[in-house]
């Protein structure tokens, strides 16, 4: 599976380079240097998985529209793509899914449906809902388009950095680290990846543990990102459970308080899940003092008032 995910990343960076940013790689006086994918089109790394899917895709498949689940930055990144490409978009969300972020998805030309109170309920939905109808279902994770997409942050990285003996990645459905994992692993042979997760939803986490896919109630969480259930069969649990060298799961106080330190150190504000990837640094510190440590922040999809309650 490595390899079909390695020949979807190089498919992908031929794909997307030319509707995407190379984001910044700045070092850090925490400790990690930071992969900025939070200055990303849309405001997060989404933008790559979903423009390597709709272009795989092409304009004669999409012609009727697309249908997508997201929690908020997949469904953005969906939209902004689809508009530049020419092509309709649903956004199947959850209840309670972030407003600043749904406003984004309508902002770009979005349509947003409401449906079940917790992602991998609107995943399901969506993908039945798109079969119905016969339209492309986009997943934020479950696709290897997606995942190949997600993973040309890793040749960025591999161009701005020699080597990193870890990279610290937030974990939700997985598809980020996925696609990272493996690109890294073939430029730097020993690199660690660890995989990051809030203790109030790691379901992930939890499956790789059991072996299988569960389902595991999620408690409100900053990192709404990485909320939520993972789809049944996803192609990112075998993925993640080869690829993923170490775990980590953070406490809301800890998020809050990368999220904080990042705004101060850097001026960056970003949303939960990028401040679970440097929490989940922060717990290893002492571990990769004076050795290269990378943490991707994923996204700065965070409205002022959720930052203001966060960082004080």
């Amino acid at each position: 599976m490595s390899r079909a995910v390695l020949a979807a990343v190089q498919r992908a960076e031929a794909r997307i380079r030319p509707w995407i940013k190379e984001t910044p790689l700045e070092p850090s006086s925490l400790g990690p240097h930071f992969k900025l994918e939070n200055l990303q089109h849309t405001g997060s790394f989404k933008a790559r998985g979903a423009f390597s899917k709709l272009l795989a895709l092409g304009p004669a498949a999409c012609a009727g529209g697309v249908l997508a689940a997201s929690t908020g930055n997949h469904g953005a990144a969906v939209a902004y793509a689809a508009g530049k490409l020419g092509i309709s978009a649903r956004i199947v969300v959850p209840e309670g899914a972030d407003l600043g972020k749904l406003a984004k998805i309508r902002e770009l030309g979005g349509v947003v449906e409401t449906h079940g109170d917790d992602s991998g309920v609107s995943e399901r939905y969506a993908r039945s809902r798109a079969g119905q109808e016969g339209l492309p279902y986009i997943s934020p994770y479950n696709d290897l388009d997606v995942v190949g997409g997600q993973g040309t942050v890793a040749i960025e990285l591999a161009r701005q950095l020699p080597r990193a003996d870890a990279v610290f990645i937030a974990l939700g459905g997985g598809g980020l680290l996925a696609g990272v994992a493996a690109q890294l692993k073939s430029v730097w042979p020993g690199v660690r990846i660890v995989a990051c997760s809030p203790e109030n939803s790691a379901v992930m986490i939890a499956s790789i543990r059991a072996g299988r896919i569960v389902e595991l109630e999620s408690r409100p969480t900053l990192s709404d990102g990485t909320a939520g259930g993972v789809e049944p069969g996803a192609i990112t649990f075998e993925l993640v459970r080869d690829l993923a060298d170490d775990y980590e799961t953070v406490s809301e106080a800890e998020i809050r308080r990368a999220m904080r330190l990042i705004l101060e150190t850097h001026g960056q504000a970003v949303e939960g899940a990028a401040g679970v990837a440097l929490a989940g640094y922060l717990r290893q510190a002492e571990r990769w003092r004076g050795r290269t440590a990378v943490a991707i922040l994923c996204g700065g999809n965070v409205s002022p008032s959720l930052l203001s309650s966060a960082v004080s």
